[in-house]
């Protein structure tokens, strides 16, 4: 598998765990538990995938490529589900983030 999959499918697990610990904030007791399972499984396998893009991918590009795909990816979950700002000087940001993530990924 190539490196920038690895690193992307890491991204996506990184959005798992904020909204596990979310919808735990909003459960009671088992399925409290269940949610904060899922965050750490997601965690775990966010953290495997980031470690094997490495081996290819520049440190500096990997992490800012993961944490990017995992915070721009939270805040779309977050207005789209559970009623976060989509105010049009917050989703401009969010434009800048990802066409920084693109940029690296050219130069890289």
């Amino acid at each position: 598998m190539s490196a920038w999959l690895y690193l992307f499918l890491a991204g996506l697990f990184e959005i798992g765990w904020p909204v596990g610990f979310k919808m735990a904030s909003n459960a009671d007791g088992r399925l409290s538990f269940l949610w904060i399972a899922f965050s750490a499984i997601s965690m775990a396998a966010s953290g495997v995938l980031l470690y094997l893009s490495q081996r290819t991918i520049p440190i500096g590009t990997a992490y800012i490529v993961w944490t990017g795909i995992g915070g721009v990816g939270t805040v779309l979950i977050g207005i789209l589900f559970f009623g976060d700002s989509a105010s049009l000087l917050r989703l401009f940001f969010l434009f800048v983030v990802i066409a920084g993530l693109i940029g690296l990924k050219i130069v890289t």
